[in-house]
C-alpha cells in the first residue's frame, strides 16, 4: 500500500473484507489474505443485534463489550498481515473498543508481530442517557461516527484500527480518505467510496450470497456452495470496481450488486456522517467475469445530526410450537387455545399472539408432511407471566389436550428480549476521538458543511440535487401486450431486511422494458395486496431507474426490532423472497 495521503498516486486502492457479521466465516480473514493481493482487509461484525449482545456482556463484565471472534481470527493471521503489508480495519471494537485495541496489541507482542494500533471511540453516549426518551433500562446508546477518524489514525501510521460504532461502509471510506487524500467537501469521491463500502460491507451478500437468481449462477458454471467474499478496487474519483479472488466460489455480476446495493436502504439519498451518497445517480457496468464498475456516484452534504441506535431491555418472551397432525387442524387449534385461555387471559402476559402455519398437506407421505405449526408468543415485563406459568399450563395438556398432542421443544422460563429505538443528535454534540499508536488522543470535527449549510459557504460549490423520478414517468401499461399469471420471481429478483422496526424490501428487473412494467404496476397499493401482513401499514416507495429497481419501506413490520422477537422472519430477511412467489399478471414478453 502507498504511503496514505498521497494524491499523486493514482493506483487503484484493493479494499477487501472479510466478515459481514459477528459470526461469518472464520476462515475468511486467511483466505483473503492468501487469496490475492490486498491493500486493506476490514471486518464488519456490529449490527442492532449484537449491540444488545455486547452491552449484556458488558454489564456481567466491565471489560468486554468487543467481538472476542476477531481476537481468535486475527491470532491465526496476525503474522501473515504483517508480512504482506496488509492494513486492517474493523468496527469490532463494539462497546469497548479501548480495551480490544490493548487486546490486540498484546496478541501482536506474544506473536513477537511489530503492530501499530489505533482506535476509534466516542460514540459511547451511555453516560448521557438521561438526554434520551425513556431511558429505562438502556444498555447501550452509539452514535453512528463516519470515517474521518479511521483516516486520521491511518495517516498516523497504524496497521490496524479498532472502531466502536461507525457506519458500515466508513471501514473503506476511511483507507480511502487516507490514500487519496479527500477533503471533507469531495462529496462526490466520498459518495462513490460509501456506495463501495456499502457494497462490501455484507460480505458474501455481493458475491452470490442470498441472490435471487441463484439457480442461473449455478446453471453457468459458478460454485454457489462456499461464495468468495468481495473487494474492490477503488480509484481517487470515487468509482471502484467490485471483485473478488481468482479461483474462488460464487459470481460478481451486475445482479449481485444491483441486490446488494438495495439491501437495508430506502430512498434515492442514503444519508451518511460523512455525505448523502445519491443511489439514484449510481451506475453500473459488467466490465467481465466478476467485475462490475460503479460509477457516476454523486453527492451532496451530509446531514446536521448523526443517528444513535438505542437498545434496552425491553422484558420477557416465551414461545412453544404446538404440532398439529393430520384431520380438523383448525379444531384441534381452537380447542387448545380455549384450553390456555385461562392461564393467558386472568392477569396474564400483557402481550399474546398465536401463529398458525398450514405447512400441511392432505393425504401425506410422510408424518411431518401432515403437520401443522401453531406458535404461542408471549410477552411481559414480568417474567414470571410469561415463564413456568404458561410454559407449565402447555405441558399439563400433554395428555388431556388435542389427539397427537407434541411441541417442537420443551418450553423454557422465558428469556429476556431487547428493543432498539433510534434517536439524533447534531453532530458537534458528539464527540469523535482517534486515538494513534503511540497514545495521542487527536479530536476528529464534525462535518464542517451540512446539507442546509452548502449555499451558504464560501468557496463551497453546491451539489445540485438529481431530481427524484416520480411515479407519473411510468405511465399504466394498457399497451403491454397478453399476460399470464405467473409468480413476480421469474422477472423480478428482490433482497429484502431490517432497519430497527421497518422492512426494507428491493425489487429489481434486468431490462428497460422490464422495469417500465415493474415500475407501473409494483405500487404500494399492490405491494400492500400481495402481502396483507403490510396492509395497514405504512409504506413508501421510491424509484431507481439507474438500478431498474423500486425500492420500499415498510414501517413498523418488525415491531420494536430484530432483538424483540416480534415476527417469524424478524429481520424480514425472506419477505422479498414470500413477494417473488406471489402471482399477478406479467406481460408474456416478459417471461
Amino acid at each position: 500500500m502507498s504511503e496514505p495521503g498521497t494524491v499523486e498516486d493514482p493506483s487503484p486502492l484493493r479494499i477487501g473484507n472479510a466478515s459481514g457479521f459477528y459470526g461469518d466465516r472464520f476462515a475468511a480473514f486467511r483466505e483473503m489474505l492468501t487469496g490475492g493481493p490486498l491493500d486493506v482487509l476490514t471486518g464488519d461484525y456490529l449490527a442492532e443485534l449484537t449491540m444488545l449482545i455486547l452491552a449484556r456482556e458488558r454489564v456481567k463484565d466491565p471489560e468486554l463489550g468487543y467481538a472476542k471472534g476477531f481476537l481468535r481470527q486475527l491470532g491465526d493471521c496476525l503474522g501473515l498481515a504483517a508480512e504482506r503489508g496488509v492494513r486492517i480495519v474493523v468496527n469490532a471494537g463494539g462497546l469497548n473498543p479501548e480495551k480490544l485495541a490493548q487486546a490486540v496489541g498484546e496478541l501482536a507482542r506474544r506473536q513477537g508481530v511489530e503492530l501499530r494500533v489505533g482506535h476509534v471511540t466516542g460514540d459511547d453516549l451511555l453516560p448521557r442517557a438521561g438526554e434520551f426518551t425513556d431511558p429505562a433500562g438502556l444498555l447501550a446508546a452509539n452514535a453512528y461516527l463516519g470515517a474521518f477518524g479511521i483516516a486520521d489514525c491511518l495517516r498516523a501510521g497504524a496497521d490496524l484500527v479498532v472502531t466502536g460504532r461507525v457506519t458500515d461502509a466508513a471501514l473503506v471510506v476511511g483507507p480511502a480518505i487516507a490514500h487519496f487524500g479527500w477533503q471533507r467537501t469531495d462529496f462526490d469521491p466520498l459518495a462513490g467510496a460509501v456506495v463501495a463500502g456499502h457494497v462490501l460491507e455484507c460480505g458474501a451478500q455481493a458475491t452470490g450470497g442470498n441472490y435471487a437468481f441463484f439457480t442461473e449462477l449455478a446453471a453457468h458454471g459458478h460454485d454457489l456452495r462456499r461464495p468468495g467474499f468481495p473487494l474492490a478496487e477503488l480509484h481517487a474519483d470515487g468509482s471502484s470496481v467490485i471483485t473478488k479472488h481468482p479461483g474462488t466460489g460464487g459470481a460478481v455480476t451486475v445482479g449481485t450488486v444491483t441486490a446488494q446495493l438495495l439491501y437495508e436502504t430506502g430512498g434515492p439519498r442514503y444519508l451518511g456522517p460523512d455525505v448523502t451518497a445519491r443511489l439514484d445517480t449510481v451506475r453500473l457496468e459488467q466490465q467481465g467475469p466478476d467485475r462490475v464498475r460503479i460509477s457516476g456516484v454523486r453527492g451532496e452534504a451530509p446531514p446536521r445530526s448523526l443517528k444513535v441506535g438505542l437498545n434496552r431491555l425491553g422484558g420477557w418472551r416465551n414461545e412453544v410450537t404446538f404440532v398439529l397432525t393430520g384431520l380438523d387442524v383448525d379444531a384441534k387449534a381452537g380447542l387448545l387455545r380455549e384450553q390456555l385461555e385461562p392461564v393467558l387471559k386472568e392477569d396474564g402476559p400483557a402481550e399474546v399472539r398465536w401463529t398458525l402455519a398450514r405447512t400441511d398437506q392432505p393425504d401425506a407421505a410422510t408424518e411431518q408432511q401432515a403437520s401443522a405449526l401453531l406458535q404461542l408468543t408471549v410477552r411481559d415485563a414480568d417474567q414470571a407471566k410469561v415463564g413456568r406459568a404458561v410454559s407449565n399450563a402447555a405441558v399439563e395438556l400433554a395428555l388431556a389436550g388435542y389427539p397427537g398432542f407434541h411441541v417442537t421443544a420443551p418450553p423454557g422460563p422465558g428469556t429476556p428480549y431487547g428493543v432498539f429505538t433510534s434517536a439524533f443528535l447534531p453532530q458537534p454534540e458528539v464527540e469523535h476521538w482517534a486515538v494513534h499508536p503511540d497514545g495521542t488522543r487527536h479530536a476528529i470535527d464534525p462535518a464542517p458543511v451540512t446539507s442546509a449549510d452548502v449555499p451558504d459557504v464560501p468557496g463551497v460549490p453546491e451539489v445540485p440535487g438529481v431530481p427524484d423520478v416520480e411515479a407519473a414517468d411510468f405511465p399504466s401499461q394498457n399497451d403491454a401486450g397478453p399476460t399470464r399469471r405467473a409468480p413476480l420471481g421469474l422477472v423480478a429478483g428482490a433482497r429484502s431486511g431490517d432497519k430497527g422496526g421497518d422492512a426494507n424490501l428491493g425489487v429489481w428487473v434486468r431490462t428497460d422494458q422490464a422495469y417500465h412494467w415493474l415500475a407501473a404496476t409494483l405500487t404500494v397499493e399492490r405491494l400492500k395486496g400481495l402481502l396483507p401482513e403490510t396492509a395497514e401499514l405504512t409504506v413508501t416507495r421510491h424509484l431507481l431507474p439507474n438500478l431498474r429497481a423500486v425500492n420500499f419501506t415498510v414501517e413498523g413490520l418488525l415491531g420494536e426490532g430484530v432483538a424483540a422477537q416480534a415476527r417469524f422472519d424478524p429481520q424480514a430477511k425472506a419477505l422479498g423472497e414470500w413477494l417473488r412467489s406471489r402471482h399477478l399478471d406479467i406481460p408474456e414478453a416478459l417471461l
